[in-house]
């Protein structure tokens, strides 16, 4: 998998020097649809079933986020054709609405929600891989040690220190060239979309139709109106942690070929893609084991594991297990790729490390980007709290989804956008009505995480003055 890099630029200043556009169409595709599919899909259906709707109403939660997604992708698609330079969602709020609310998305994307992507992932590998190969864990005699009462470093220390390896190897292998992760990616995903189909064709040979599928624990037809709607919304906020990740190739507008021709192409494919495999993939799940069976499994069981295990034996379960190691694995590379695009970006306006917008002169990756999400996504495995943090951001995550709708409306009615976009201007319209009414339920549903978590998010607002009296007027912006 060794790349062949471009030669040293010599006499050129790292802040001046350009990314390498080098991935394809097809490799963009694998891209979103190495970032979207994670472990989401092999264990969203055990709280879905938990909410107490029926088979239909857990695959129509399935659909309707997917539809959701896909006038998303649309939205997206329609924004890409804005400009090339990398960034992505932010460099799309900075062009539709200026630096503050991009610095906001992009300041959450560090802080909280990349990298808490990033550290979360990173975990769940480790468990995955420590379920087969049992890690040492040589702090365990510290592990009652917290900071606050709540925060405890130690706890679990040895998949922590495999997960902070593993974030400082893929740090590694993205700073030697976008060629690596690309190829890696291709592999990786391609296995994993092969073992999800081989999943979903035995799920559906090999179950028996008269003891799955026929014992259902449903209050769906008799819980009405508000209530009906709160356990609806729980489903599909399962599914939209499945879902997530769509937007992030958009970041890699700098190395991608023909961006504006390209991007919109991978998007939607890989959405629809995507779609179709999770949706696919719970048919099969809730037909291999009854509702109840799956409502049953505690917290930390993976439903396709428990399946596969079911149908398969023991290889079915090693089976899962390695498909989940992969698919763990696949994304950590993806985001870890994606999100340091949007802090070089960031530092090239102005307003992040100014350090971050460097490019290697030799592997035309941003280095020092790599290096500060490395660092900071590490800390935050160590803390052990990114799941709550993570959590806390839905709200702010689907805001900042909103008002880039709103921007591609305007940036279109403005003639700022003058190519023809597939879907306008119904798919961003419609994203903005179901994205707001998504929200208000988030709001309703979730108060106080949704208010904490754009508390956490306004934390940020001290650091934009900082990097804008320090940075803004020095740092050289390249790409613009």
């Amino acid at each position: 998998m060794e790349e062949v890099v471009p030669q040293k630029i010599n006499n050129v200043d790292e802040y001046h020097i350009p990314l390498n556009r080098v991935v394809g169409t097809g490799a963009a595709i694998l891209m979103v649809a190495g970032n979207m599919i994670g472990t989401g899909v092999f264990k969203k259906v055990v709280p879905m079933a938990q909410t107490g709707l029926n088979e239909n109403f857990i695959l129509l939660a399935w659909i309707v986020a997917g539809l959701i997604v896909t006038l998303g992708a649309f939205t997206y698609a329609g924004l890409s054709k804005l400009t090339t330079a990398p960034g992505g969602a932010y460099e799309y709020l900075r062009l539709c609405f200026g630096n503050f609310p991009a610095f906001l998305s992009g300041w959450g994307l560090f802080m909280i929600i990349g990298s808490g992507s990033i550290a979360a992932i990173a975990f769940i590998f480790s468990q995955s891989v420590n379920s087969l190969i049992h890690l040492p864990n040589p702090f365990q005699q510290w592990s009652h040690i917290s900071i606050a009462g709540s925060v405890y470093p130690f706890e679990s220390s040895g998949i922590k220190i495999f997960s902070i390896a593993t974030v400082i190897l893929l740090s590694w292998f993205n700073y030697r060239g976008v060629k690596n992760s690309t190829v890696l990616n291709t592999i990786v995903t391609t296995a994993k979309i092969s073992g999800i189909l081989f999943l979903i064709i035995i799920g559906l040979l090999l179950s028996s139709s008269s003891t799955a599928g026929t014992d259902v624990v449903s209050q769906s037809p008799t819980v009405k109106g508000i209530s009906f709607f709160t356990i609806f919304l729980g489903a599909m906020l399962s599914a939209f942690w499945a879902y997530d990740g769509f937007t992030n190739v958009t970041a890699l507008a700098g190395e991608i070929k023909e961006p504006k021709r390209n991007l919109p192409i991978a998007i939607i494919t890989g959405v629809l893609l995507v779609m179709t495999l999770y949706v696919m993939a719970n048919y099969a799940f809730m037909k291999a084991m009854p509702l109840s069976q799956l409502a049953a499994m505690g917290e930390n069981k993976i439903a396709a594991t428990e399946i596969a295990g079911k149908l398969l034996g023991n290889n079915g379960t090693i089976l899962i297990s390695v498909l989940i190691i992969l698919s763990s694995f696949g994304a950590l590379n993806i985001i870890i790729l994606f999100y340091s695009r949007t802090y070089l970006r960031m530092a090239q306006q102005g307003y992040f490390f100014k350090n971050a917008a460097k490019v290697h002169p030799v592997y035309r990756t941003p280095y020092y980007a790599l290096l500060y999400e490395m660092i900071w996504s590490s800390l935050l495995i160590f803390s052990g709290t990114y799941d709550v943090l993570t959590n806390m951001v839905i709200f702010t995550g689907f805001a900042f989804y909103l008002l880039n709708a709103v921007g591609l409306i305007k940036m279109k009615r403005k003639k700022v956008i003058k190519e023809k976009i597939l879907g306008y201007p119904l798919a961003p319209i419609l994203f903005i009505l179901f994205t707001g009414i998504f929200l208000v339920g988030i709001l309703i549903s979730y108060p106080r995480q949704s208010l904490t978590g754009s508390a956490l998010l306004l934390t940020g607002v001290p650091f934009y003055f900082y990097f804008k009296k320090k940075y803004s007027n020095t740092t050289p912006q390249a790409g613009k």
